[in-house]
């Protein structure tokens, strides 16, 4: 018998997790080609965003439109120039200080 995941069954856009440290994970969510809602009163991710959780916190920050576009140019820079673990930590730092919303579940 095979059994489908929650995330399968409620076809949940993909996610891929980019870091993942002793003080912050970073998640980048994309839309599925076939992202339709399991019920039709669900939203429908329109495009890529960035979820940043603070550990130390227990607050997450969703980042999409400008600021995801923001967040990607300086995933880009750090491709092509490897920062530090501190210099990754002091950027997602000023990311977290926007952080409101409190974890549930992760």
């Amino acid at each position: 018998m095979v059994t489908m995941s929650l995330i399968d069954s409620m076809k949940h856009p993909a996610m891929h997790m980019l870091y993942d440290s002793d003080a912050f994970v970073v998640v980048h969510v994309q839309p599925t080609e076939d992202d339709a809602p399991a019920a039709p009163h669900l939203p429908v991710l329109a495009r890529d965003g960035f979820e940043i959780v603070d550990k130390r916190s227990g607050k997450e920050v969703y980042l999409d439109g400008s600021w995801a576009d923001l967040f990607q140019k300086q995933i880009a820079a750090w491709q092509l120039n490897t920062p530090t673990q501190e210099e990754v930590e002091d950027t997602l730092e000023g990311y977290a200080e926007l952080a409101q919303n409190p974890v549930l579940m992760h």
